[in-house]
This record gives C-alpha cells, structure tokens and sequence, in this order.
C-alpha cells in the first residue's frame, strides 16, 4: 500500500512540473508563488530575489532558466570552486546550473538531474543556445541517479528533496556519488512541527512543496545513517512570510520553513 502511495505523489510530482514546464502555469488550482505557481502576482525575478538570488546572479542565467521555484539561493553555502564537478538534484528549468557552470568554469562540470522530461528538454534547448559546454542535463530520479560513483564535488539541490517519498535513498544515493570529502549545498523545505492529517495526505500539497517536508530531526538522522557528517540543518529567517503565499489561509506557514541544509562524506 505504501509503494502505491510513493507512486501516487511520484506521479503527481512529474505530472504538475511537466505542467509548469509546458505552460508556466501551475496544474495545483492554488496560487503560491514558488513551488506551484501560476504566473500570477510577482514577477519570477522578484520570487527569486525574495528568496535570495542576487541581482547580478538572475541576470547571468538564460532567458526562461529561471522558473521561479526555489525556496532558497544553494549557491550561498556551496562555496564552489574552479574545476569542480557539480551535481543538481531536480534541476528544473537549470537556472542553479547555469550559476554553478560559470563557478566552475571550462574545467568544471555540471550535470543536472531530473525526472521530468518536459524540463530535461527546456534545460538542454537553454544549454545548446547559449553553447554553456560544461553542462549536461540527464533524465532520471533522485532516488537513483544517473551518476557514478565518488564522481562529484558538490551535490546542490533547491526545493526538491521534500518532494521525495524516498528521502533516505537520496541521501544513501547522494553519498553515493559524491567523492570523500564532497558536499551538500541544499535549499529545502522542512518541517517544524507534526502535521495535521489533512495536510499529510493532500497530493496537492505533496506536490507543492509541503506536505512531504520531514522534520529537521528525521532529516539529520537520514543523514547520518546515510554516512554524512557536519551535518547542519539551518532555517532561513522570514521564509514563513513567502510559504505563506503559497497556500493563503491553510496556516502552512505553522509548520514549514525553509533551511538550508550541508553535509560532508568523509574522505
């Protein structure tokens, strides 16, 4: 029953960012401004900026890359440097991807993953037209991804892991991939207090970013177990104002907050 269920949010998952893919509009019949928006209300830069993109940043990414469905900016903790090799778990439209490939620069790489087709083919059209050679887009989930093993420096990921009805075997697939002494960069939504069962179980809300955000807690015990160490969990300060746009009236904003989350494989 539980693996129905798993499949049943994958689903709805891939189906509603297919949607914003293929349309800019959300198939959630809500009108947050990040994760499930519709294009109405602010701007998609303005969404960015709110969640701490930085001007100059959001104007070195290629025109549509920005899909305004982040919840942070993971490349204020990831520290990337020249050469490395950097992984986006979820990587939407590519806009993290984009940032970190000027980061790394020629001798680096970045590979995003996704498991929606729609936003594999907008990424790769943005990647061929601006000719950004170290970058490649492939089509797979988190839960597995299409990776090698200790191939990556940086593991960055922005609003996506909660999505997951799998959380440990991304955190297990993530140390997977990563090389001893690589790093977590993550942005996310994470739970503050038990939710309500009306919350828990709404596919809607699963699919927009909230209903699946486990406890800071729950996340640091994945983690461990997973093999990580210095793991810190932070959450961001004024993230309720903006979670509370994205579903007016349901008082979400009592029980989720955004983080920023960073962890390190032992070498």
């Amino acid at each position: 029953m539980q693996s129905m269920k798993d499949d049943e949010i994958r689903q709805a998952v891939r189906k509603n960012y297919g949607e914003i893919a293929k349309t800019g509009s959300s198939s959630c019949g809500y009108n947050p401004p990040s994760c499930c928006g519709d294009g109405k209300g602010p701007g998609l830069t303005e969404l960015s900026a709110r969640v701490g993109y930085s001007a100059e940043e959001l104007a070195e990414v290629p025109e549509g890359a920005n899909m305004g469905l982040g919840c942070g900016n993971p490349h204020a903790i990831a520290s990337l440097q020249a050469g490395e090799t950097v992984l986006d778990l979820g990587s939407g439209g590519g806009i993290d991807c984009f940032l970190a490939a000027k980061a790394v620069g020629r001798e680096g790489r970045v590979i995003g993953v996704d498991m929606t087709p729609e936003m594999i083919s907008k990424s790769r059209e943005y990647a061929e037209k601006t000719k950004a050679d170290n970058v490649e887009f492939r089509l797979g989930e988190i839960e597995h991804i299409p990776a090698a093993d200790s191939s990556v420096d940086v593991i960055m990921s922005n609003c996506v892991i909660n999505l997951s009805p799998e959380k440990p075997s991304v955190f297990k697939e993530a140390f997977r991939v990563l090389k001893g002494g690589g790093r977590l960069a993550i942005s996310d939504v994470v739970a503050t207090a038990p939710m309500p069962a009306h919350i828990k179980e709404s596919i809607e809300l699963h699919a927009g970013c909230v209903a699946g955000a486990a406890q800071i807690d729950e996340l640091k015990t994945m983690l461990e177990e997973a093999g990580f160490i210095d793991i810190r969990i932070q959450p961001i300060a004024g993230s309720k104002e903006l979670i509370r746009e994205w579903f007016p009236e349901s008082k979400i904003e009592d029980y989720v907050v955004s983080a920023t989350i960073e962890a390190v494989k032992p070498n």
